[in-house]
């Protein structure tokens, strides 16, 4: 008894396409979401930060009181020195911020390195571990990093940037330049002029408790458009 064989259907050049083209589409439509989300994630902490920034240079006190000379005067002791300090940095708190700063923004600005370092810092935080997707490992020389490993990395990799180059020096006298001249303003501005009355309940609402707030809110809305690429 004799078998035939089944026989062979035809298989165009265009199927064939059409299946190589299947997995890498796919994997395409998959990371689009994840990427998308990333993005998303990023424009909205971008969009509350500067809308916390913008809130609190509302409520920065006129510069023309900061800069008053007729209210202007050395202190009888340093006592008296301490005190004005701690009214007028409570009365401008935000100038205050605002002035170190213009002066660690001028600092780097001089130091282009440095400026440099910061941003790459800032650009691998950023990219590598605050906004990848939690799905997506980071591979470098054919090797794959956790969670874990690129959080030390990165903790690692700015630690030598900050203390072990330039980059810490600059900063650290900015601030003490910055602190010095707070300092010394508060110090020979007489507070007896300003309302410290109407400043004194609201110490919690100062410039940095906006960027606690923009934090805050970025991490929310980053875990909240991350949730969609676990699932």
């Amino acid at each position: 008894m004799s078998s035939t064989a089944p026989p062979v259907l035809p298989i165009s050049s265009h199927q064939l396409s059409t299946q190589t083209t299947t997995a890498p589409t796919v994997a395409s439509a998959v990371s689009g979401p994840e990427s998308a989300s990333s993005t998303a994630a990023l424009r909205s902490f971008i969009g509350r930060l500067t809308d916390s920034l913008r809130h609190g240079l509302d409520q920065r006190r006129p510069w023309a009181e900061l800069v008053d000379r007729t209210a202007f005067s050395k202190p009888e002791s340093f006592s008296d020195a301490t005190v004005r300090v701690r009214k007028n940095y409570s009365y401008f708190r935000v100038n205050y911020y605002a002035v170190v700063a213009v002066i660690l923004a001028v600092s780097l600005l001089t130091n282009p390195f440095s400026l440099v370092v910061l941003v790459g810092l800032l650009a691998a935080w950023t990219f590598l571990y605050l906004f990848r997707p939690s799905d997506q490992p980071v591979v470098l020389f054919g090797r794959t990093f956790s969670d874990f490993e690129t959080l030390a990395m990165l903790s690692a990799l700015t630690v030598f940037s900050v203390f072990l180059t330039s980059v810490g020096s600059v900063i650290i006298s900015a601030l003490m330049v910055g602190v010095t001249v707070v300092c010394l303003h508060g110090a020979f501005r007489q507070p007896e002029d300003l309302f410290l009355d109407e400043q004194e309940p609201s110490q919690a609402t100062g410039f940095l408790s906006f960027l606690r707030g923009a934090a805050a809110n970025a991490a929310v809305a980053s875990a909240t458009s991350a949730v969609p690429s676990r699932v």
